[in-house]
C-alpha cells in the first residue's frame, strides 16, 4: 500500500511538472508569438510611413517641377503681362494636365485670387491658402498639405518674375481615396487620412471598411490615439503621423497593420501543442510508474537508516551496493552521520566558547562560576574592559581589531593561575575568575596584570597600547548568585573608567546608581513628547549699557517619579545613548515657540542654545531650522547657537558646512565653553562665529591677583583682534564683573545677574529690571 502511494505521489507529481512546463511552453509560445507578430507589425508601419512619405515627396517634386515650368514659361509671361485671362487660364490648365495636377491658381502678390482651374477655390479660400502656404515657405517647407474645402490637396508655390516678381502660381494633387490605395498596395497596410478645418466637418479618407472607419473616428473624438486598438473584430497597431498643422487647420495621417490577420498563421501551432502534451502525459504516467517501483524499496531503506540516525545513532551501517543516484544517497547519509556527529561537537563547543579567541563565553564562564558558588569556595571576579577599543579598531580595522583581542587573550591566559578561568564576554570585554581568592588577593592580581598589559600590542607594523580597566567584585562579599556578581563586577569596571589606576572594587548602593541611570536612560527618549522638559533662560548682561537683551535657554527635565534631573546627568547619557538629537530638537522648537509668544507683547530677547556634536555634523539641521523660523515667524537673528571646539574637530569638514549654512541663514553662532579643552586659533578663524565664551572655571574665582586674571584678559583681546565679542559665564562677585568691564568684555552672565529663570519668571524679572535700570538713569 505505501509503494502504492508512492507510486501515485511520483506519477502526480511528474505529471503537474509535465503540466506546468506545457503551460509555460503555451505561455512562452504565445507571448514571442503576440511579440514577433507586433514588432513585425511596427516594423512594416515604420516603413510604410517612410513609403508614404516618399510617395508624398516624388508628388511634391513633380508638382515642383511642373510649377517651375509654368513660372518660366514666355507666353505665359506674356499674357501675364498684357492681362490675358483666357491665355492665362489655358496655360494653366495645360500645364496642370500634364501631370495630372487638380488645381492650378494665379494669385496677385498680394494674395487675391485671379484665375483658378478649380471651381471650388473661391477667393477667400484662396487668400487663406496663399497666407498659409507662404508661411509654410517662411519656415522652409516647400512641399505641404492643406485641406480645402472638402478635399485635401498636396500644394507647391512660386512666383512669377520678369525679372521682378509680377504674380504667384499655385498647383496641387489632391490626395483621394485613390492615393490611400496606392498606399495599400504598396505597403499591405490601410491608411486614414484626417484633416480637421476651423468651423468646418473634418475629412476623412481611408482604406478601413466603414464600420471600422465609424468605429476609429469615434475613438479619435474621444481620446487620444491608441497604438493597439480594436475594429469591428479585428486588433490594429498602429502609428500616427502628424503631416501638416497650422492656423485653424491640422492633417494627420493614421497606418494601420491588423495583428489579427497576422496571428492566423499561427493557428496551428496551439493544435501541434495540444497533441504534443497529450502524448507527453501518457509517456510520463507510464515512466513515473515504473521510476517509482524501482526507487521504493531502497527509499525505504535509507529511510530507515535516517531514522536511527534521527534518534541518534550514528554508527549505523548501509548495506546497499548501487552505483546510481541512490547509491551515492547511501554514501551521502553515511558521511552524513559522521559529520553530524563531528558538527555536535563543535557545536557543543562553539556554545560555550568564543570563536574569535577561543576562550570560553559568557555562558560557559556563568556555569563555572555557579559551581564555584555552589561548592562555597570564594571566588574573585576581574571585568575587563578596554575602553580604547573603538579607537583602534578605526585606526587597524577589524581585522587588526581581531588580532589585537586574539593577543590580549593569550596574554592574559599565561599569567592565570591555576585554578583560574578566563572568559571572552562581548566585543571588548573580558572576564576572570580567580578560584580560592577574596578582594584584597583579587586587586594585587589585578595591579600585576594591570602592569602587563601597559606593555605594547604588535599588530603587524604598529604598537598599540590598550586602555584596561578592571572592575572586582567577590563571593560571597558582593553577591551569592552569578548573575549578581558578573553584573556587580561590570557595574565596578564602568566605575573604573573614572578612576585613576582603571581599577575599582565594587561599591554597595552602585546597584541603586545603575537601575537610576538605565531608568532616566530608558524615560529619556519619551521626555519630550510626555511634557516632562521645560526651559530655564538665564540673562546675559551687556556690560557696557547695563541693559538685558539676551538670554541663555538653559534644558530642564521634571521626571515623574525622580523630580527634578540635574542637566550634568542626563545630558551626557543622552550624548552617549544618541537621544540628544532628539533633545535639541525639542528645545529650538520650544524656543522659537517663546520668541514668538514674547513677540506678540512686544519682548524682543536674543537667545542662545546649545547645539550638541552629534548635531553638529547632521547636514539637514540647518533646513529643519529655517523651516521653524518660517513657522513661527522668528527672526533668525534672534537666535545664537553654541558649539564646542571638540564637537566640531570630530568632522571638522561636515560640521563647518553645517555652522556656514546656519549663519547663511541669520543666525548667530557662539564658541562655548573656551579654554576647557583643545584650542586652536586657525580652527577658530575658520568657524564662522560672532562670540566667544570664556568657560566659568575661569570666571567663577576671578580677581586681578588670580591665576585666570592673565587668561580671561588675553582671551578678550584676542577675541576683539579677530572681530569676535566675548561673553564671560559663572560671574558670581562684583569685583570679577568690575575686572570684566575694565577689560571691555561685552557680556556677563551668572548668579550675580541672575539665576536661571522660568519663561513667566525671566518676563518679569526683566521688566522689573528694566524699571529700575530706567529710574536710575532719571535720577
Amino acid at each position: 500500500m505505501l509503494r502504492n502511494s508512492f507510486q501515485t505521489r511520483i506519477a502526480s507529481v511528474l505529471v503537474l511538472l509535465l503540466l506546468v512546463v506545457i503551460a509555460a511552453l503555451y505561455v512562452a509560445v504565445q507571448t514571442a508569438t503576440s511579440a514577433a507578430v507586433r514588432a513585425q507589425a511596427r516594423e512594416q508601419l515604420e516603413v510604410g510611413s517612410l513609403v508614404f512619405q516618399q510617395l508624398l515627396e516624388v508628388r511634391g517634386r513633380q508638382l515642383h517641377d511642373a510649377v517651375q515650368v509654368l513660372a518660366a514659361d514666355f507666353g505665359f509671361k506674356e499674357a501675364l503681362a498684357s492681362d490675358d485671362r483666357d491665355t492665362i487660364r489655358s496655360a494653366l490648365a495645360n500645364h496642370g494636365a500634364r501631370i495630372n495636377a487638380a488645381a492650378v491658381m494665379m494669385l496677385d502678390l498680394d494674395g487675391s485670387l485671379e484665375v483658378s482651374t478649380e471651381p471650388q477655390i473661391s477667393g477667400a479660400i484662396a487668400q487663406r491658402l496663399s497666407e498659409q502656404v507662404m508661411q509654410r515657405q517662411r519656415e522652409g517647407v516647400t512641399i505641404f498639405l492643406m485641406p480645402i474645402a472638402e478635399r485635401i490637396y498636396l500644394l507647391v508655390q512660386t512666383s512669377v518674375n520678369a525679372p521682378l516678381p509680377i504674380a504667384r502660381v499655385m498647383m496641387g494633387f489632391v490626395v483621394d481615396q485613390a492615393f490611400a490605395a496606392e498606399l495599400r498596395e504598396l505597403t499591405h497596410l490601410d491608411l486614414t487620412l484626417v484633416a480637421s478645418q476651423q468651423g468646418q466637418a473634418d475629412i476623412w479618407i481611408s482604406t478601413l471598411s466603414e464600420p471600422q472607419r465609424l468605429q476609429l473616428q469615434a475613438s479619435l473624438s474621444s481620446a487620444t490615439f491608441d497604438q493597439v486598438q480594436r475594429l469591428a473584430e479585428q486588433q490594429y497597431l498602429g502609428l500616427q503621423l502628424s503631416l501638416a498643422e497650422g492656423e485653424g487647420f491640422a492633417v494627420q495621417a493614421l497606418l494601420h497593420k491588423s495583428l489579427t490577420q497576422a496571428e492566423q498563421a499561427f493557428a496551428g501551432l496551439d493544435r501541434d501543442i495540444l497533441l504534443i502534451a497529450l502524448a507527453a502525459l501518457l509517456a510520463s504516467l507510464g515512466g513515473a510508474l515504473l521510476l517509482a517501483r524501482n526507487v521504493s524499496q531502497p527509499v525505504q531503506q535509507l529511510a530507515a537508516v535516517a531514522e536511527r540516525v534521527g534518534q541518534g545513532d550514528y554508527q549505523v551501517a548501509i548495506a546497499m551496493q548501487r552505483s546510481d543516484e541512490l547509491g551515492s544517497l547511501a554514501k551521502a547519509l553515511q558521511s552524513m552521520q559522521t559529520g553530524i556527529a563531528e558538527r555536535e561537537r563543535q557545536l557543543a563547543h562553539n556554545a560555550l566558547h568564543d570563536a574569535l579567541t577561543g576562550l570560553p563565553n559568557r555562558t560557559l564562564a556563568l556555569e563555572r562560576l555557579g559551581s564555584a558558588i555552589t561548592a562555597g569556595r570564594r571566588t574573585a571576579l576581574l571585568h575587563l574592559g578596554i575602553g580604547n577599543f573603538r579607537a583602534v579598531n578605526d585606526s587597524l580595522g577589524q581585522e587588526g581589531g581581531d588580532l589585537a583581542l586574539q593577543q590580549l587573550g593569550r596574554r592574559l591566559q599565561a599569567a592565570l593561575r591555576p585554578g583560574d578561568s578566563l572568559a571572552r564576554l562581548i566585543a571588548d570585554e573580558f572576564l576572570l575568575q580567580l578560584d580560592n581568592c577574596d578582594s584584597d588577593s583579587a586587586v594585587a592580581i589585578a595591579d600585576k596584570l594591570q602592569q602587563l598589559l601597559l606593555k605594547p600590542l604588535h599588530i603587524g607594523t604598529q604598537d598599540v597600547i590598550l586602555d584596561c580597566r578592571f572592575g572586582i567584585a567577590a563571593f560571597p562579599g558582593d553577591g551569592d548568585n552569578p548573575e549578581d556578581l558578573l553584573r556587580r563586577a561590570g557595574i565596578a569596571m564602568q566605575d573604573a573608567a573614572q578612576q585613576p589606576g582603571r581599577m575599582q572594587l565594587y561599591q554597595r548602593g552602585r546597584d541603586d546608581a545603575r537601575q537610576r541611570q538605565m531608568l532616566l536612560i530608558r524615560d529619556l527618549r519619551r521626555a519630550p513628547e510626555s511634557g516632562e522638559l521645560l526651559l530655564h533662560y538665564q540673562p546675559k548682561l551687556d556690560i557696557a549699557s547695563g541693559r538685558v537683551r539676551q538670554a541663555e535657554a538653559l534644558l530642564r527635565w521634571q521626571h515623574p517619579q525622580l523630580g527634578m534631573v540635574s542637566p550634568g546627568e542626563f545630558i551626557p547619557l543622552a550624548e552617549h545613548t544618541g537621544s540628544i538629537q532628539a533633545l535639541t530638537a525639542w528645545v529650538i522648537e520650544e524656543v522659537m515657540r517663546q520668541l514668538a509668544e514674547w513677540a506678540e507683547r512686544d519682548l524682543r530677547v536674543q537667545v542662545s542654545l546649545n547645539i550638541s556634536t552629534a548635531d553638529l555634523i547632521d547636514p539637514q539641521l540647518p533646513q529643519r531650522v529655517a523651516q521653524l523660523l518660517g513657522q513661527y515667524q522668528v527672526p533668525a537673528e534672534q537666535l545664537i547657537f553654541e558649539v564646542t571646539e571638540s564637537g566640531v574637530m570630530l568632522n571638522p569638514k561636515l560640521a563647518l558646512q553645517v555652522l556656514q549654512d546656519l549663519r547663511a541663514s541669520g543666525i548667530g553662532l557662539s564658541v562655548d565653553d573656551f579654554g576647557t579643552g583643545y584650542s586652536s586659533l586657525t580652527q577658530l578663524k575658520r568657524m564662522p562665529v560672532q562670540e566667544l565664551k570664556i568657560d566659568q572655571s575661569f570666571i567663577r574665582e576671578l580677581d586681578e591677583a588670580s591665576e585666570d586674571a592673565v587668561i580671561v584678559r588675553s582671551t578678550i583681546d584676542m577675541s576683539h583682534s579677530l572681530g569676535l565679542k566675548v561673553v564671560a559665564e559663572g560671574v558670581e562677585y562684583e569685583r570679577s564683573l568690575s575686572l570684566l568691564q575694565h577689560w571691555q568684555c561685552d557680556t556677563a552672565q551668572g548668579y550675580l545677574i541672575s539665576r536661571p529663570l522660568a519663561a513667566q519668571a525671566f518676563e518679569s524679572w526683566l521688566g522689573q529690571y528694566h524699571e529700575a535700570a530706567n529710574r536710575e538713569v532719571h535720577s
